[in-house]
């Protein structure tokens, strides 16, 4: 059970004035000169596997070097190797429907549909393959929840939508309601679809499901895709894919029926998936394979007393990399926003943490990973072959965006009361006269779509917080609006760049709120735990069981 508010105050603020040693400046000019320097043209984007990985990889060594760290990766050096596999189309895929009639449809890759395969390599073919409508593609015992009963999908192709019943239906008694479950993500609907035994898996595309429009869809998946190289295996899917809402439309309008009234259905508890009769789906590429090897980076300040112990703090390295196109273009994906920013205020907090004259009790973990943009990899990596055991990581924090907007009046904690961490955060965000609140928007389904899901998943409590909703000088109206202008104009576009005009002075007051977390966590006595009915409880208690 967690503590009351007024009591976790009263042991909270103490230990960051009187345990956190005194704290050199936090400074929106070193920020700022963080950010510019990792989305310099000459950083190429970070993509992984790139020379701009190199570049990056240098330039954080080098300033964990200078702040005086010890190195934390393998070996005792200052990288931990992920290694992947690069999986490319030789060109863009082929793909049509053809209807009852045998009328053929072609889909334009980008324009109607987005598809890769993760594959070994060779030619990627599915043909004559019957298209099975299935629902939300759920399968959920929890929830008393199956799309796909009764259904043999298998060598077929699956047609399902993204998010989950309950934002659809807004009913909090289906799934949590309006809050995006695991079972909302797309990567949960290829997972399904692989274990139902299905060639291919189209998502039907909903930018208020989705969380993201089309443009972010084209440009995060028609590029090299990477997987872990531990996860290379052949498999029963061939073809994963994103489909158009207009294009799923017409799909389905081939088979005599309409979808908004097969989603209205697929929506109840009285679902009705099933085939769409005479409708059978085509596509053929290439698919070249690559092995790559990237790495996280991990740096450490080791601790007093209990030197074992670990406070883990974490931020992404890497964004989209370069495109191809001609050298009088812009090909840059500078990522100055995502995750420049996150990675900038990771090293300002490195620095002040390195710069207490008195070292914190526990040790303090700085990971920076690699391939977070290609579906959290590093982290996950990470997670799955841990330098510090995972029941001696007491918590941790993710940094991922930085405030770019001014002070705030709160901030944001997204997966809102997971776990103790919260009630840390609102004693330190009160010291600063702030408040802390729920994420807007949970049916986006942010908390699996950052680095600090893959170690939640194996049960190591973390906090992950976003920019505040009001702005001490504009309001909140201000906030939403410059919010949406980012995401509509600069999210994974090549258009995010720095800014000198930027305000960050928010940036500053979070990191120094994180200092005050992390040395709060790596000096008072317990350790922190998750929430009752977190579905990451379990998790930690198991990995707690066996140390």
């Amino acid at each position: 059970m967690l503590l009351s508010l007024p009591l976790l105050v009263a042991a909270t603020v103490l230990p960051l004035q009187e345990a956190a040693g005194t704290s050199p400046e936090i400074r929106a000019e070193d920020i700022a000169r963080r950010i510019q320097t990792l989305s310099s043209d000459a950083f190429g984007g970070r993509g992984p596997g790139s020379q701009g990985e190199t570049t990056t990889i240098d330039y954080l060594i080098e300033q964990f070097q200078a702040m005086g760290l010890e190195p934390g990766g393998e070996g005792g050096g200052w990288t931990q190797p992920v290694p992947m596999v690069e999986l490319t189309p030789e060109a863009s895929p082929k793909s049509r429907f053809v209807g009852p009639g045998g009328e053929a449809t072609e889909l334009m890759h980008g324009r109607d549909v987005v598809l890769w395969s993760e594959q070994l390599g060779g030619e990627i073919s599915v043909a004559d393959s019957e298209v099975i409508f299935a629902g939300y593609g759920i399968v959920a015992p929890e929830f008393e929840w199956n799309d796909y009963a009764g259904l043999d999908v298998k060598g077929k192709t699956v047609l399902v939508m993204v998010n989950d019943p309950g934002f659809a239906t807004q009913d909090p008694a289906l799934f949590r309601g309006n809050a995006m479950t695991y079972y909302g993500r797309w990567t949960y609907k290829f997972e399904e679809a692989e274990r139902q035994g299905a060639a291919a898996c189209l998502i039907i595309h909903d930018e208020a499901a989705a969380g993201y429009g089309w443009t972010v869809v084209d440009q995060s998946w028609s590029r090299p895709q990477l997987q872990l190289g531990g996860d290379v295996k052949e498999r029963s899917l061939r073809v994963d894919g994103w489909i158009s809402g207009d294009a799923a439309t017409s799909l389905v309008a081939a088979a005599g029926q309409d979808l908004a009234a097969l989603a209205a259905a697929a929506s109840t508890r009285e679902a009705k998936s099933g085939p769409l009769p005479g409708v059978t789906f085509f596509t053929s590429f290439g698919n070249r394979m690559q092995r790559v090897t990237s790495a996280n980076v991990v740096a450490q300040r080791k601790g007093r007393t209990k030197p074992d112990e670990y406070v883990l703090v974490c931020a992404h390295w890497d964004h989209l990399g370069t495109r191809e196109g001609s050298e009088d273009e812009d090909n840059i994906y500078n990522g100055a926003v995502d995750n420049a920013s996150g990675s900038a205020s990771l090293l300002e907090l490195a620095e002040a943490i390195a710069a207490q004259e008195t070292a914190p009790a526990r040790s303090i973990l700085f990971l920076v990973t690699t391939a977070e943009e290609k579906g959290l990899l590093g982290s996950k990596y990470y997670a799955e072959n841990p330098i510090v055991p995972l029941a001696k990581t007491v918590c941790g924090l993710n940094i991922d965006v930085a405030n770019t907007l001014g002070p705030m009046k709160d901030i944001v904690v997204v997966g809102y009361g997971a776990s103790e961490l919260d009630q840390d955060l609102a004693a330190m965000a009160l010291a600063q006269g702030r408040t802390i609140v729920p994420e807007a928007s949970p049916e986006k389904g942010y908390y699996f779509r950052s680095d600090h899901f893959s170690l939640a998943k194996v049960g190591v409590p973390m906090m992950y917080m976003g920019e505040g909703t009001v702005s001490v000088e504009h309001g909140e109206e201000w906030v939403t609006r410059k919010k949406a202008e980012f995401t509509r104009r600069h999210y994974h576009k090549l258009s995010d760049e720095y800014d000198p005009s930027w305000d960050l002075g928010g940036a500053v007051e979070d990191v120094q709120l994180f200092h005050g977390l992390v040395n709060l966590w790596a000096n008072e006595p317990r350790g922190r735990e998750w929430s009752a009915d977190s579905e990451f409880r379990a998790a930690r208690e198991k990995s707690l069981r066996g140390r």
